[in-house]
């Protein structure tokens, strides 16, 4: 029998490191030995922090969660490792896994899928953030032209601005209050302003900020009759929005963005695999690398989490190293 690492959050705000017992893979089943997991800073600092809403316990369960929120619980699902046991075409390959943090794992083969050649596996931790940015995109559905404003320079907001230049003619505005995040931005290759010199009249505005002073200056800015889509998560922080002010007159519209289903535009014709295999591929482009800013050992993984959910920081996508684990 095997024994693994795995991080669990045990109570709100208080993490550890525990062993845990791999059973041999059965037939249709691989083992995967871990080299990086990812941290997705706003939803695991809000599980970490004790912050997932009664209401959405079930929705928010993670493929390969054990235990319950508030905690304990082991949460998480960027994931990069490579298959030692399992059906010979998978045996020595990279794969993607919505895994937690654990240093080896057993799964069934088809929840693996493989890093495709000319993706570095430390790169390829942000899949699961390109593959939310696929599907924000695939919600907003921006047309040739358009003038576009992702607020929010996060790993989601840098990941659906990187997508969205690719756009024949889409002009992209990267927008935080955080002016450090222009060189990001340039790295990227889209235009970057703070919050007070924003460009108005957009035709599209998409929050990823996770701020409710986001939601609002994406309703100042996009054009009338506009669309803003929501794409942050606000756990149970409430938002506060001046509905009485040009809301109704310029009959804006907010729509929500999730990444938990295939977006309504595409349902019918891709699947979750789908999409996870198209964020995959899409992470050739080297520019990816402007978003791992931070990386740690396993052994640090309590203090790392610890420190995120403190407050603000200058990560985009903390990526933990499992090789001598």
């Amino acid at each position: 029998m095997l024994e693994a690492t795995a991080f669990w959050t045990e109570k709100p705000g208080a993490g550890a490191l525990r062993s845990q017992t791999l059973p041999s893979p059965r037939d249709g089943e691989v083992l995967v030995r871990t080299l990086f997991s990812g941290v997705s800073r706003g939803t695991e600092t809000s599980v970490f922090g004790g912050h997932v809403p009664a209401s959405e316990h079930e929705r928010m369960r993670a493929p390969f969660q054990e235990g319950d929120f508030p905690g304990p619980v082991k949460y998480g699902y960027l994931n990069v490792g490579v298959v030692e046991q399992g059906p010979p075409e998978l045996r020595g390959r990279t794969v993607f896994t919505l895994f937690p943090h654990q240093s080896a794992f057993v799964v069934p083969a088809d929840a693996v899928v493989p890093v495709p050649d000319g993706v570095p596996a430390r790169r390829a931790v942000l899949a699961g953030a390109v593959e939310t940015a696929v599907n924000v995109l695939w919600d907003a559905a921006p047309l040739v032209g358009d003038r576009l404003t992702v607020i929010g320079a996060g790993m989601i907001g840098c990941c659906v601005a990187r997508l969205a230049q690719g756009i024949p003619g889409v002009e992209v505005t990267l927008v935080d209050v955080d002016p450090a995040r222009r060189s990001i931005a340039e790295r990227l290759g889209v235009a970057f302003a703070e919050p007070a010199a924003a460009p108005h009249d957009r035709d599209l505005v998409i929050n990823t900020s996770g701020s409710d002073a986001g939601l609002r200056l994406a309703l100042e800015t996009v054009v009338t009759e506009g669309e803003v889509i929501e794409a942050s998560w606000y756990a149970d922080r409430p938002a506060s929005l001046m509905l009485g002010a040009d809301f109704h007159s310029r009959r804006l519209t907010i729509r929500a963005s999730q990444v938990g289903v295939v977006s309504r535009r595409r349902r019918d014709t891709r699947t979750t695999s789908d999409r996870l295999a198209l964020a995959l591929d899409l992470l050739r482009d080297p520019v990816f690398d402007a978003l791992l800013t931070a990386e740690s050992s396993w052994r640090d993984l309590p203090e790392v989490l610890s420190g995120l959910a403190e407050g603000p920081s200058s990560d985009l996508c903390h990526t933990i190293d499992w090789g001598d684990a």
